[in-house]
This record gives structure tokens, sequence and C-alpha cells, in this order.
């Protein structure tokens, strides 16, 4: 059974960090799109209400009628405006989930690059102890030939 190294402790923590960054990142996108929708439908509906208000102006309309679409349109661009800023901020929760993915991201990677490196070192040790004890075995069995 092999030990388990603090550097391999670390990379298993950092790779559940980087899972968790990556939900998250996906929450972040999902929750935007759907406010972008939302900003979509509001535009939408805003544009086909000013469609019946003017149709409406075109056959006239009485000064109530007309007072009435106004603040009703009004209303539905303070929605829009509130709704822009709803999606203005789901981008920047994106922007900083994306960020913090990163991050864990680049940690995992600097800890395989040193679990790579200690790896490395470890097996060039052994090969130069393997190749010591064959060069030692090597020369007894000269030194006890003659």
């Amino acid at each position: 059974m092999t030990q388990k190294s603090p550097l391999n402790t670390l990379i298993e923590i950092e790779e559940k960090n980087t899972d968790d960054a990556a939900k998250r990142l996906g929450n972040a996108i999902r929750a935007h799109e759907e406010t972008q929708k939302k900003l979509a439908l509001l535009v939408q509906y805003r544009d086909d209400y000013d469609a019946r208000f003017q149709a409406g102006a075109a056959k006239g309309l009485s000064i109530t009628q007309y007072h009435n679409f106004q603040s009703f349109i009004r209303k539905l661009d303070s929605a829009i405006d509130g709704q822009k800023q709803v999606v203005k901020d789901a981008e920047n929760r994106i922007q900083m989930a994306r960020k913090l993915w990163q991050d864990h991201e680049r940690k995992r990677l600097s800890y395989g690059t040193l679990q790579t490196r200690a790896e490395v070192s470890l097996q060039n040790k052994e090969t130069k102890r393997d190749q010591k004890a064959m060069d030692e075995h090597a020369s007894r069995s000269f030194f006890y030939k003659r």
C-alpha cells in the first residue's frame, strides 16, 4: 500500500474545489440565461403594448386611455431597466465564478506539476541507486573472479 503524500491531499482538495467552482459557474450561466429570457419577454411585451397603443391612437383614444397607456409603458420601461440591471449583475456573477474556477484549476494544475516533478525526482534517485547497486555487484563479481 502506498503512502498518501500531502501533495496528493492538496490535489484532491483542489479537484473538489475545481468541481464545485465549475458547478457554481454553470449555475451562474444558467441564471444569466434566465435573466436574459425575462428581459427579452419584457421587451417583447413592451413592444406589443406600444403597437396596441399606436393602433389605438390611430383610431382615437380618450385622455384617460392615453394616460393609462403612457403610465403602463413607463412601468414597463422601469421594469425593463430593472431587468437590465439584473442581467448585468448575473454577468458579474459569471465573471466572478469563472475567475474562481480558473484560480482553482490553476492551483490544481500547479500541484499536479509539483507531483510530476517529485515523481521524476524519486524515479531518478531510484535509477541511480539501482545503477550503483549494479555497479557494485559487477565490481565484486569482477574482483572475486580473479
